[in-house]
């Protein structure tokens, strides 16, 4: 066996360049860190990006931030259930419980791991309000059957598109199909801000009204009042959140933004790479859609055989250099929601896949020779493993 030698290789590693300091280090110079004029600079050229109009767009502090805002604009209140997935990160489910509706558990389906929408009507009941889909790993849900369904039973359907930035859906980009599209920019996303978050919208009030919630619930631009325009008065017009994003962290955004699908072709050539190298290994690779999905390659997944000790497999690639991520135990798979939701979800295909899906490292910033490394480890661990397993038939 081999003794690899390498720097750690770090999960979800940011791509920032010479741009992103020079932009973030103009801003300290000029005084201004929290909300301002870089945001606005900012949620405009995101909103050139998705083809929108400018008012359309609020940048906030997380795409947490983003699902809570659109609920609440939406309307989602105490009594109320939303639909959702049950393979996801629990910000999704958390968003929904945060806005006091209660989340309704729909199951997956088996290749691409986005919610099964043959199971979403089944879940609807006179108090369904919503629906939110999650692109998972950056591939586009069927929003054809979603929105059909959505628009049959009069639902808000809140896209949650954290895996998906540069993701479309039969020529439509991902998070204006439906009512709401919510974004992430966390450090480990396609384009990062550190931490932060987007919404768009198609009514104008509703993004209104997030911007006006995500605030402190102050009135409209009211970010402007320690401006060189002089003091603004403002009012709150209700109680809000501070889910505002700053100066600092747009001066990352808006310089990744411009880079994006230029990134997002490495991330391909990085997929394409695993899927060739890692073939015939006793493994479930990541599927690639058809052409009338643009995915986004945020995560490359596999799906280990149930002979295969996923522990065992990551504390290996842990003490060879290689960090890697779990996307995602299922929703029901914790305890709390468990405990909270289980009585009226099941969703087994979810929990089945849970159990044995596996992310290794995808960006535009990984090298081809750390990519040579991952697949070198996984080939010595499943030899290993098969030397072991004939050892003990002999």
């Amino acid at each position: 066996m081999t003794d690899i030698k390498n720097e750690y290789i770090v999960f979800g590693k940011p791509d920032i360049q010479q741009d992103e300091i020079d932009e973030v280090v103009d801003t300290l110079k000029s005084g201004w860190l929290g909300t301002g004029p870089k945001v606005k600079r900012f949620e405009k050229e995101f909103a050139a990006y998705k083809s929108i109009d400018t008012k359309n767009v609020s940048a906030v502090n997380s795409c947490t931030a983003a699902l809570h805002l659109s609920l609440l604009a939406a309307g989602i209140t105490e009594g109320d259930e939303v639909i959702t997935t049950g393979l996801t990160f629990c910000a999704t489910v958390n968003a929904i419980i945060h806005s006091k509706a209660t989340p309704v558990l729909v199951d997956i389906e088996p290749d691409f791991y986005n919610i099964d929408p043959e199971k979403i009507e089944e879940k609807i009941t006179p108090k369904t309000k919503a629906i939110i889909p999650v692109h998972f790993s950056g591939v586009a849900c069927d929003m054809d059957k979603i929105m059909t369904i959505a628009k049959k039973h009069d639902l808000i359907v809140i896209e949650d598109c954290a895996h998906s930035i540069e993701g479309e859906y039969k020529g439509k980009k991902l998070g204006t199909i439906g009512d709401f599209g919510c974004f992430s920019f966390y450090v480990t996303k396609n384009m990062t801000t550190g931490e932060g978050g987007m919404v768009v919208t198609k009514n104008k009030e509703h993004s209104s009204r997030i911007k006006t919630l995500a605030l402190h619930g102050m009135s409209s631009d009211a970010w402007k009042r320690f401006s060189d325009d002089g003091y603004k008065h403002y009012e709150v017009v209700e109680p809000g959140y501070k889910y505002n994003m700053s100066d600092i962290q747009a001066s990352i955004g808006i310089h990744q933004l411009r880079r994006l699908d230029d990134n997002l072709l490495k991330r391909k050539q990085v997929f394409d790479f695993y899927n060739k190298n890692l073939h015939g290994l006793p493994i479930i690779l990541s599927a690639q859609p058809n052409n009338e999905i643009k995915h986004c390659h945020h995560l490359y997944t596999v799906i280990l055989n149930k002979k295969t000790n996923r522990e065992r497999l990551i504390k290996y690639l842990h003490n060879k250099g290689v960090g890697i991520g779990i996307h995602y135990k299922s929703i029901l798979s914790h305890g709390y929601y468990r405990d909270s939701l289980g009585k009226n979800n099941s969703t087994p295909t979810a929990e089945r896949i849970s159990k044995c899906i596996l992310s290794i490292p995808i960006s535009s910033s990984i090298s081809i020779k750390e990519q040579k490394i991952i697949i070198q480890i996984f080939q010595e661990f499943f030899e290993m493993t098969r030397s072991e397993n004939k050892s003990i038939n002999e």
